[in-house]
């Protein structure tokens, strides 16, 4: 695994698209136990190297019921986002994810994690990219009925406080999604 994480550390495939250059942000151990399977890096946490070192992060934290320290042990979390690096900035938010890493380097990842028992899908493009045929017409559809998709996967929408709207239209998910995505979480930890 050490050298599938070295191998996308050092990841130039979209470096001429990338504003920033790249810096690719994965987090992975062989014993990981739940997978974040987010969008792509931030300009925070391409500055710190350190995923989900923002405001998301502090919020999906939250909605997990873990610490920090938690969160970050790697035999606990792999972090693995759709895109490794930041792709930029868009009208109304960053870019999307690269579409270059997932069919590149999600697979070689996941052959070495055989103990993962769950695998968080944060936002649209991880939700896509996973469930397929599955997914549901919108995101809300698809996080709403997120126990179609256990015990393997569980959709969640970006934590971002962007998402705030989305949060306060959809007041369910803090009171019927959350509890069981701690209640996972805890039983697997």
């Amino acid at each position: 695994m050490q050298e599938v994480l070295q191998n996308i550390k050092q990841c130039t495939i979209c470096k001429d698209v990338l504003p920033l250059g790249p810096r690719p942000v994965v987090v992975a151990h062989p014993e990981s136990k739940i997978v974040i399977v987010g969008q792509a890096p931030g300009t925070k946490v391409h500055e710190s190297g350190v995923p989900w070192d923002d405001a998301s992060g502090k919020q999906l934290r939250s909605w997990l019921g873990v610490t920090p320290e938690v969160f970050y042990d790697a035999k606990k979390f792999a972090i693995i986002p759709m895109g490794f690096c930041y792709p930029g900035k868009g009208k109304t938010g960053d870019l999307p994810p690269r579409p270059e890493c997932a069919p590149q380097w999600h697979q070689p990842v996941f052959d070495h994690l055989k103990q993962v028992e769950l695998v968080l899908l944060i936002g649209m493009y991880a939700q896509n990219y996973y469930l397929k045929n599955q997914v549901k017409k919108t995101l809300t559809e698809t996080v709403k009925n997120y126990s179609e998709y256990l015990p393997k996967y569980l959709p969640l929408p970006h934590p971002s406080p962007r998402n705030r709207f989305w949060l306060t239209k959809n007041p369910w998910f803090e009171a019927e999604v959350v509890p069981v995505l701690r209640d996972h979480v805890q039983n697997i930890l």
